[in-house]
């Protein structure tokens, strides 16, 4: 198995996901890292630092390219991994509440069901998958869900984009960005 730390942190592993302890921050995606070069949607991860803590978000950066993507190519009602590839995936070093859904530290993979005005996010305790198809069995290792309300953006954004913004000392919100929505996934340290 070779693996490459890139400076994003990300952890390129020849076959496989590691463990969340292995990991411990490092997103994995799978593959040698000359093919991770050339995915058409980029690898990218986002640090999110509460207090001493930190935790990881890492995923897959599609961009639109002229399609519409949620509600089109990815339809309404149907559950989307939230990113490109791999499952979009958040490590966890610290205990916190995502969405108000307690969780320990540990890996998590996020994926969502959007509706054209409500969208459900899925917390999973499966990372070790593919990102599609999210069936029966993924499902399975639901860990729980939440609802959020997008807003729609002034301008479209092209590729997809999280980003972290600290609203405490003890928190902050996970922000999601494309096309022409955003929303916010809020995050507390327990």
């Amino acid at each position: 198995m070779r693996r490459l730390t890139l400076a994003l942190g990300v952890t390129v592993a020849g076959t496989g996901c590691l463990s969340a302890q292995q990991a411990e921050l490092h997103c994995n995606f799978s593959g040698p890292p000359e093919s991770l070069a050339k995915r058409a949607s980029p690898l990218d991860s986002v640090t999110i630092r509460i207090g001493d803590g930190e935790a990881k978000l890492c995923y897959g950066r599609p961009s639109t390219r002229g399609r519409v993507m949620v509600g089109g190519t990815d339809p309404f009602g149907q559950p989307w991994r939230m990113g490109a590839n791999e499952p979009t995936t958040l490590h966890l070093g610290f205990a916190a509440t995502v969405g108000g859904i307690a969780l320990e530290p540990a890996a998590y993979s996020i994926y969502a069901i959007p509706t054209e005005k409500e969208w459900t996010i899925v917390i999973n305790g499966n990372t070790e998958r593919w990102g599609i198809p999210i069936d029966e069995k993924v499902r399975a290792a639901d860990v729980g869900e939440f609802k959020v309300t997008p807003t729609p953006l002034d301008e479209p954004v092209e590729q997809l984009t999280f980003s972290f913004q600290r609203t405490g000392s003890q928190g902050g919100d996970l922000v999601y960005a494309w096309e022409k929505r955003t929303f916010r996934i809020p995050i507390r340290r327990r």
